[in-house]
């Protein structure tokens, strides 16, 4: 890559930092562009929408198919890296379920005794759950089966 900027590699680190790092942030913005149409998308449609965001992230997840190899090939790494606080992606993932879970809960389309927090953590892991089945269970990723899981945890 640094080549191919005409920088050498140190300065190319400087720019980025390591390739995880990179990873990280080519895959966050990624995330962010499919959440952000996902929501604009569902924005005027009845009940909760976080179930069918977290399900069209999903599924707009593995329909990449540089992102369905990264996660099939380097399934651990890439779980690591998407799961740990240490890499920043999953903060920033709970941070904007949180807001649109905020959203629906002022717009009364969300009841729950559970905290923004919990309720925004707890659906990210369950999405991630079922997105790294392969690495976790050996089975394939299965979008509808959270889908289904978030909207009983988010119910009106």
């Amino acid at each position: 890559m640094a080549q191919e900027l005409g920088v050498n590699r140190v300065t190319l680190h400087r720019w980025v930092g390591t390739k995880d790092s990179l990873l990280v942030e080519v895959i966050w913005k990624l995330t962010e562009d499919s959440l952000v149409a996902a929501w604009d998308q569902l924005r005027d449609s009845p009940g909760p929408r976080v179930p069918a965001i977290l399900g069209r992230w999903l599924r707009d997840t593995l329909e990449q198919p540089g992102a369905r190899k990264i996660a099939l090939t380097h399934d651990e790494h890439f779980m690591r890296l998407m799961t740990l606080g240490s890499h920043n992606y999953q903060p920033r993932l709970v941070r904007t379920v949180r807001s649109y879970i905020a959203e629906d809960v002022a717009e009364n389309r969300i009841r729950s005794t559970l905290s923004l927090d919990e309720l925004a953590y707890a659906s990210v892991r369950i999405a991630e759950s079922y997105h790294y089945l392969p690495t976790i269970t050996g089975q394939p990723p299965d979008p509808d089966s959270a889908e289904r899981v978030l909207r009983e945890l988010l119910r009106p």
